[in-house]
């Protein structure tokens, strides 16, 4: 026999309360309890139990008709002999919850003035009531620590920290005098869910005094204890501290950092050419860096100072993820697999490493675009994991699953809050210009979450010239059919025509090297999704993908022959570059390296300036940037004079009917001297057919799959020169070699 004593809340709002209470699984009658006394929380029941498990619920008596609450609770003798309730939940607390003390906005007019340079307070809005959250750990400029924590189904939330000994009344040896307990505010939708405190304690610059967690009580799952307390990492922190057991989170101070990029502007869509790359794997292998720096930010930040990416010519790095990842500590370091959406991958280096190396991009004209993986999370670590329980596997943050993790549930407010406030964090703290969302395709990720960002970061301001870019597979056309409303996609239906063309088979079972929808891919893939050339991003390699080389050698023993391999890959990117859109190559395939999928590890040619495959894409990159008629934009080039068809299988005989040759001519804003012709064959033959130049003159063969030739000052070329073309328009008995491209220029008229 145990005597419990169980307490309701005034909110119930019962004139003449009762406890009803029955055995779950026992044929034993119901029995009633009446009010033992009132306190100041509300009534109390006191009952003597022979049992260690029962549910209750209460009523009302005061009426003609017994008035029930709809919510039914259980008690286990785990919660300890006094348990409380509160309205709404039918949780059992083993600690009296904290009442409400305000609005978090409340807060607002104190904290604002003493925010630091270059910091970001978190303000994203759900509920449309202007409530600014604040949450994560803010370092003001009092020398004090603002935290907020977002919790609904808490009683109590202390916040511990090595500054505080860990103290907490679940501490094995518990000293009150330590105990930091947060404040209750109501938040989102005018609910009591933000927790917050303000305490000098943490010093960033200290790490004896920069560790911090939150110790829940209730609304979580039984620990080992059987008691409904957990230890939990801040959904917001920037960094987790260097005990991979512990996983601390650690208050950082943003504003130390000393920026030099005042000058820097992030590129419009039309200019970007963008690098993927991998941290780690970019620079782990590199013979010529120091061991303490090669894999880090620190080593590709050295890259950067030398030159190679403007050496290259692309205009944007595109970071594979920088967050926190447990793959991070593999051979296979992707990081597709995020324990927190704002921390930074602690074997990359520091959170002010990282700034450095987005600085160093900048003043070496590099925009920096950040991965994002939002569809899922990590399954080895994972602080959102029943963080708040609700009943469901996971819990508050998740809704089912993806074949690589757990799903965040981005179709909910709150979650989205806090995507979006990593986005902004991102961009306020480390001056990031833009993101690529991993896996957006609609079964992992809620669309309407990613317009609310897209209005968020773009239409309010607060980025307005962000670049936002989903890796929409399979494609589906509501994020941009209307024309270009913010985001741009990975063109899968490019990738693989391309690939399947190379391959001179079938790529992935679904796409083969017919010459259907040739022409579709390279005008921005418009039949497919896109109704803007800023919608489409092109590649044909990628973290994903096999290299092209590799890729090809799986069709067969023709494709194996070195020159042959090279002289595809050479094609997949020379495309890569002519296709209308944004194009995107990975790191190595600037030289031809040859990799099977997901390896990230790059074996670096010995003397990469003197490399030819290098010196060819740098020159491609290059005429890319350099002429307009190679990156047409707009919603509709063709019907606007900007761009017209001379090649493709859908023509006559003698333009490429039925056979994978493809070829137009670019005119962007009316100028003859901007005029252009792309040419691509990539049937494993030569074919002959006849050109219609759009203008009469001189063409000058800027480039071809083996090499680049420019005008001066760039190159040497010249009309002079023994490939170019003089003619009066027509032009007939062209030869395309076997897997070819070639780039003509207009020159000059006719003398």
């Amino acid at each position: 026999m145990h005597h419990v004593k169980i307490h309701a809340p005034y909110s119930l709002d019962f004139q003449n309360p009762f406890l009803h209470l029955w055995y779950p699984g026992h044929n034993e009658s119901f029995q009633e309890y009446p009010v033992s006394s009132w306190d100041d929380y509300g009534p109390v029941f006191e009952l003597d139990i022979n049992r260690n498990y029962f549910c209750f619920k209460f009523g009302d008596k005061s009426g003609t008709e017994i008035k029930w609450e709809y919510l039914e609770r259980c008690y286990g003798q785990h919660l300890g002999l006094e348990v409380w309730t509160v309205i709404g939940h039918n949780e059992v607390f083993p600690q009296r919850p904290a009442e409400v003390v305000g609005s978090i906005n409340d807060l607002c007019a104190e904290i604002y003035p003493l925010l630091r340079e270059n910091q970001y307070l978190p303000d994203t809005d759900v509920s449309g009531q202007g409530v600014v959250a604040m949450l994560g750990a803010t370092y003001l400029k009092d020398g004090t620590t603002l935290f907020g924590f977002f919790h609904p189904r808490a009683a109590q939330v202390y916040l511990v920290g090595n500054f505080n000994d860990w103290q907490s009344p679940y501490h094995s040896r518990p000293d009150p005098t330590k105990f930091l307990p947060m404040k209750l505010y109501r938040g989102y939708h005018g609910q009591p869910n933000i927790w917050a405190l303000r305490t000098a304690l943490p010093d960033p610059a200290d790490p004896k005094k920069n560790n911090y967690q939150f110790l829940i009580v209730g609304g979580v799952p039984l620990n080992d204890k059987q008691q409904p307390v957990k230890i939990a990492q801040d959904p917001y922190a920037r960094r987790y501290g260097p005990d991979y057991n512990r996983n601390n989170c650690v208050v950082i101070d943003p504003s130390v950092y000393q920026w030099h990029d005042q000058e820097w502007q992030t590129p419009a869509v039309d200019r970007l050419i963008l690098y993927e790359l991998n941290v780690y794997g970019f620079t782990d292998q590199a013979p010529d860096l120091p061991a303490e720096i090669a894999g880090t930010f620190r080593g590709l930040c050295q890259r950067i100072r030398e030159g190679y990416f403007q050496e290259l010519g692309v205009t944007a790095l595109a970071l594979m993820p920088t967050s926190e990842a447990p793959t991070a500590l593999s051979d296979n370091r992707l990081g597709y697999d995020p324990s927190g959406f704002m921390t930074i991958e602690r074997d990359f280096g520091t959170c002010d490493e990282f700034r450095a190396l987005v600085d160093t991009a900048h003043q070496h004209g590099l925009a920096v675009i950040v991965d994002q993986v939002f569809n899922h999370t990590s399954n080895y670590f994972n602080p959102l994991w029943q963080l708040i329980y609700d009943g469901t596997e996971g819990g508050f943050y998740f809704s089912g699953s993806t074949p690589w993790g757990n799903r965040v549930a981005t179709e909910k407010e709150e979650v989205q809050n806090m995507l979006i406030d990593a986005c902004k964090m991102f961009i306020k703290e480390y001056r990031i210009d833009g993101f690529r969302f991993d896996a957006t395709h609609s079964s992992w990720m809620d669309h309407t979450f990613l317009r609310r960002l897209a209005y968020e970061i773009k239409d309010k301001g607060f980025k307005s010239d962000c670049i936002l870019i989903a890796e929409n597979l399979p494609n589906e056309p509501d994020l941009n059919l209307q024309g270009y409303n913010g985001y741009a996609q990975w063109c899968d239906a490019f990738h693989d025509k391309i690939k399947a063309l190379l391959r001179e088979g079938i790529f992935r079972d679904w796409t083969d090297n017919s010459p259907t929808h040739l022409g579709s891919i390279f005008y921005f893939s418009k039949d497919f999704f896109a109704a803007h050339t800023n919608n489409v991003v092109n590649y044909c390699e990628s973290h994903d993908e096999n290299s092209v080389p590799y890729e090809v050698a799986t069709r067969g023993d023709g494709l194996i022959w070195a020159p042959a391999k090279e002289r595809k890959a050479r094609l997949g990117l020379f495309a890569t570059m002519v296709a209308l859109g944004q194009p995107m190559i990975y790191m190595g395939q600037e030289f031809g390296v040859e990799r099977p999928r997901n390896r990230i590890d790059l074996d670096w040619p010995v003397f990469l300036r003197e490399n030819h495959y290098y010196q060819w894409t740098a020159g491609l990159i290059r005429l890319r940037r350099r002429y307009p008629g190679l990156r047409v934009s707009g919603y509709d080039p063709a019907p606007e004079g900007k761009f017209a068809w001379l090649l493709g299988p859908w023509l006559g005989e003698k333009h490429g009917r039925g056979k994978n040759v493809i070829g137009w001519a670019t005119n962007p804003n009316g100028k003859p001297w901007e005029r252009m012709v792309v040419l691509l064959n990539f049937e494993p033959y030569e074919v002959m057919v006849d050109l219609e130049f759009p203008l009469p003159g001189f063409w000058v063969k800027l480039a071809d799959i083996d090499g680049v030739n420019d005008l001066p000052p760039e190159g040497e070329n010249s009309l002079d020169h023994p490939t170019t073309i003089k003619t009066s328009g027509h032009f007939g008995g062209f030869v395309l070699p076997s897997s070819s491209g070639f780039i003509y220029k207009w020159e000059a008229p006719l003398h």
